[in-house]
């Protein structure tokens, strides 16, 4: 098996759901006022240190991590669902850095270490 000590990969983060533009309309209510709910949150990427791991041959090849966007939000007050966030486990050891910018982003240096590498919507 190859040791792959370096990746590059891409992490978007989910967008936050729409909110509903909506009205109470019941029969003997001449006003009911808005009940539009809120968008739910989108996904967040997380990066954690994992002492068992020790290799990055997981992100050979699945180099895009994206997570989800909310749900959108509906009448009667029903808020949309948020999204999952995903986890990328990765060697203890590991230096995370922006290629845009070139500076370090996070060291992972203890087992169990998290790093928020891209916050998702709201």
């Amino acid at each position: 098996m190859k040791f792959i000590d370096e990746s590059k990969i891409e992490v978007i983060a989910g967008n936050g759901g729409n909110g509903a533009a909506s009205f109470r309309r019941e029969k003997y209510i001449e006003k009911g006022g808005p009940d539009g709910g809120d968008g739910g949150h989108g996904g967040s990427v997380y990066a954690v240190a994992d002492r068992n791991i020790n290799t990055l041959v997981d992100y050979r090849y699945a180099r895009m991590h994206r997570a989800k966007n909310g749900e959108s939000g509906r009448g009667a007050d029903c808020y949309g669902k948020g999204a999952d966030d995903i986890i990328l486990h990765m060697p203890v050891g590991t230096v995370i850095t922006d290629l845009n910018s070139g500076g370090a982003i996070a060291d992972l240096a203890r087992d169990g270490e998290k790093v928020l590498l891209a916050r998702g919507g709201k």
